[in-house]
C-alpha cells in the first residue's frame, strides 16, 4: 500500500512548526529535525507514536534517516510526520521504513529532498490487509522479533565494545616495558 492510501496510514504534517533556535522556550519537550532530537522546548506540535521520515537533510541517503517517537514531541518542518491507521502498526511501519531504499523517491535539485509527493508514492507491504485482526497479530509477532534481535545487537556491541577496551589495556600492559636507569654503571 502507498504512504498515501489514508485508510491505512496518516501523514500528520501539517502540525509542523520550525523554529529558530533563539526563539525556542528552554523545556523538557524534544524538538525533532531530519537527524533526530536537535533541542528541547515547552509546548508540543504532535502526541502519540509517529514515525518521523526526513524531508530534507537525512546525514546519510543510503541509510536514510528514520525515527520512531512515542509521546509528546516537537517536529519541525525538516522531516514528515507518519502513523499507521486502520490495521496497520506504527512500530511496524517504523521498521519498514528503516529497510526501504529512499534513494528513487528523492529530488535531485541541488540538496536531496523528499517531497511529500513523492512520500506518498512509496510502498508498504501489508501483510493480509482485507483482514486488519489478522494483519496487526503478524504484524506484532515481526515487530517483536526485530525488537529483540535490536536488543540482541545492542547487548552484542557493548560486549564487543567492553572486550576491545580489555584487549588494548592488556595489549599495552604486555607491549610497555620498563625505561632503562638513565644511569649506566
Amino acid at each position: 500500500m502507498p504512504l498515501g492510501d489514508d485508510h491505512f496510514f496518516e501523514i500528520a504534517n501539517t502540525a509542523r512548526r520550525p523554529v529558530k533556535a533563539s526563539l525556542r522556550a528552554p523545556g523538557a519537550i524534544p524538538y525533532y529535525g531530519a537527524n533526530n532530537i536537535q533541542d528541547y522546548v515547552e509546548g508540543h506540535t504532535h502526541d502519540g507514536e509517529y514515525v518521523l521520515i526526513a524531508e530534507d537533510g537525512s546525514a546519510s541517503l543510503e541509510n536514510y534517516s528514520i525515527q520512531h517517537v512515542r509521546g509528546k514531541f516537537w517536529a519541525n518542518n525538516h522531516v514528515h510526520v507518519v502513523r499507521g491507521a486502520n490495521g496497520v502498526d506504527t512500530r511496524f511501519l517504523y521498521h519498514y521504513l528503516t529497510t526501504a531504499n529512499f534513494l528513487p523517491f528523492l529530488s535531485s535539485k541541488g540538496r536531496a529532498k523528499l517531497t511529500k509527493a513523492n512520500l506518498v508514492q512509496i510502498a508498504v507491504p501489508i501483510p493480509c490487509p482485507d483482514d486488519p485482526e489478522k494483519s496487526l497479530a503478524i504484524q506484532g509477532e515481526i515487530v517483536r522479533i526485530l525488537d529483540s534481535f535490536a536488543e540482541l545487537t545492542a547487548e552484542l556491541t557493548a560486549e564487543l565494545t567492553a572486550r576491545k577496551k580489555q584487549y588494548t589495556h592488556y595489549r599495552d600492559q604486555l607491549l610497555s616495558f620498563p625505561k632503562p636507569d638513565a644511569e649506566v654503571a
